[in-house]
């Protein structure tokens, strides 16, 4: 059996450790020289055990001052299901009320945006075509927990009060329903979700540590015609968050 790679011995350490309470949350933990030098190992070493630890939400480091164990939080449960869909109101906001915590999002809209090749393909559009591109930044209590990129075929929507996913009559109330006021019906959605580290710019925005795990979700709205009518990029942080899917039954 392979010997097991150094810096996976001194996370093991560490979380051992503080499993038995040796550092308890909020404690600062010594330098990395320090726990080297106990350990018989460099300082590289234990840099790589200490990041490890804090994608996985067990460390977590403070930009000047040093590296702390984290304090217990909650995961948010982020719930992925057909049901989600309301038509009188947003559902990120009745996952979060069933939670007992304060959903909001922040968002920003721009239309005529060229689609970049892996955007069009997944919308069945050409290169450069058109699209109507939303970020959001969505809050749980005020604290980020979920962000996404939003890009809808502009000649879909040109012209009617749905153009704007925020704005007009029908601000705020989800793909399904939007299509709805202008006649689409939106039959399913395709999403493929993965794991993978998180970039500077999301790290940044969601105050993770850079490269920490997230789950990236790839989704498409689907037409009863069967064309997409938009597709998204959704970035949940793994340690903050669990995602649950509910899948229908059909006892027909």
């Amino acid at each position: 059996m392979p010997e097991q790679p150094p810096y996976l011995r001194i996370a093991d350490e560490l979380r051992r450790r503080i499993a038995e309470h040796v550092w308890e949350p909020g404690d600062r933990l010594p330098s990395r020289a320090q726990i080297g030098q106990e350990c018989g190992v460099g300082e590289n070493v234990v840099r790589r055990a200490q990041e490890l630890l804090i994608s996985q939400g067990v460390l977590e480091g403070r930009a000047g001052s040093g590296t702390y164990v984290a304090e217990p939080r909650q995961r948010v449960r982020v719930v992925r299901s057909s049901a989600r869909e309301r038509p009188d109101g947003s559902p990120f906001r009745a996952d979060m009320k069933a939670v007992g915590r304060q959903g909001d999002w922040e968002s920003r809209t721009e239309a005529k945006v060229p689609a970049p090749a892996d955007i069009a393909a997944r919308l069945g559009i050409a290169e450069g075509d058109l699209c109507v591109r939303t970020t959001y930044e969505f809050l749980a209590d005020g604290r980020p927990v979920q962000l996404s990129t939003s890009w809808e075929p502009y000649d879909l929507t040109a012209g009617t009060l749905v153009v704007l996913p925020e704005g007009g009559p029908h601000a705020g109330a989800g793909v399904v329903n939007r299509m709805a006021a202008i006649g689409v019906t939106v039959s399913h959605a395709v999403e493929q979700p993965e794991p993978r580290q998180a970039s500077a710019e999301e790290a940044s925005l969601l105050g993770i540590q850079k490269a920490a795990l997230v789950t990236h979700i790839r989704r498409t709205y689907y037409s009863d015609q069967g064309r997409p009518v938009e597709t998204a990029d959704i970035v949940v942080p793994a340690a903050h968050c669990e995602i649950v899917y509910e899948i229908p039954i059909n006892r027909h």
